[in-house]
């Protein structure tokens, strides 16, 4: 399998689908796919044709079983400063990627999502499980911590004690309890997981993409601030937003009552082109 197969893209109606491709492995997350998946997220955000991703795994088993540990081990092997070069650092970039991707990004989690598939999952804007996905964050068996941001995410989505009996016992957890904790929005059948995650993606798509991005950035950056922090940034965000022809647009559709045609443009004269 050559580097480009470890994640393939598949565009159809404004969405990007981007599926780890390494089945025979639970797609485990390789250094070449992580940096396939990066490669790509570089290019959605630049195309104005692609207003949301999903990211899902190929196969019936898994979404992701976690890191690669047979080439993790051997950049253990090479000291801590080759694994947290090699390891940690690219995987952190991963999920702090799409934490802060300016366009919705929906977890479609089809099996397993173990270590790594679970920090992605966290990192997601959005997330919806099949009945048949299951969790875990099973790195202290490994005699380590999370490394992709499990540490911090999980605390913050489920809470802090919830948090440490999944991070401390590497236990299993269902995805009704997923959800209850906050890290998925939603459970389907198995068979209904794509249909659910593209039509939630379209009923984003009906909407501004910059209201889309002012959002994502609002939320990204001020949910670990102070609520002080968070309204600036809020404001500096409506601010961005009230010069342009999305706006205008917007505020004209609903007065004239009719439906809004959004172009995704800072200016009237950008929306003509």
């Amino acid at each position: 399998m050559s580097e480009i197969d470890t994640v393939l893209m598949q565009c159809r109606e404004g969405v990007a689908t981007l599926t780890l491709n390494r089945p025979a492995k639970l797609n485990a997350l390789n250094y070449a796919l992580i940096d396939r998946l990066l490669l790509l997220l570089d290019r959605i955000e630049t195309d104005p044709a692609i207003r949301a991703v999903i990211l899902t795994g190929a196969g019936e088993r898994a979404f992701s079983a976690g890191g690669d540990i047979a080439e993790f081990s051997r950049s253990v092997a090479a000291g801590p400063d080759y694994a947290v070069r090699d390891f940690v650092r690219r995987g952190q970039a991963l999920t702090a990627r799409l934490e802060a991707f300016p366009k919705p990004v929906i977890a479609a989690v089809n099996g397993l999502a173990y270590g790594g598939g679970c920090e992605i999952t966290e990192a997601a804007h959005l997330a919806i499980a099949s009945e048949r996905a299951i969790f875990a964050k099973p790195e202290i068996n490994l005699g380590m911590p999370p490394t992709f941001g499990g540490t911090q995410r999980l605390p913050r989505l489920a809470g802090r004690k919830r948090a440490l009996e999944l991070l401390l016992t590497g236990d299993p957890f269902t995805p009704e309890r997923a959800l209850e904790m906050g890290l998925i929005n939603q459970i389907v059948p198995h068979d209904e997981l794509l249909p659910a995650a593209r039509a939630l993606a379209q009923r984003m798509l009906r909407h501004s993409p910059l209201a889309a991005a002012s959002i994502l950035t609002a939320v990204t950056r001020g949910i670990n601030g102070s609520i002080g922090e968070g309204l600036l940034i809020e404001s500096e965000q409506f601010a961005r937003m009230a010069p342009t022809f999305d706006l205008r647009e917007g505020l004209d559709a609903w007065l004239a009552r009719r439906a809004p045609n959004y172009a995704g443009a800072w200016s009237r004269a950008a929306a003509a082109k």
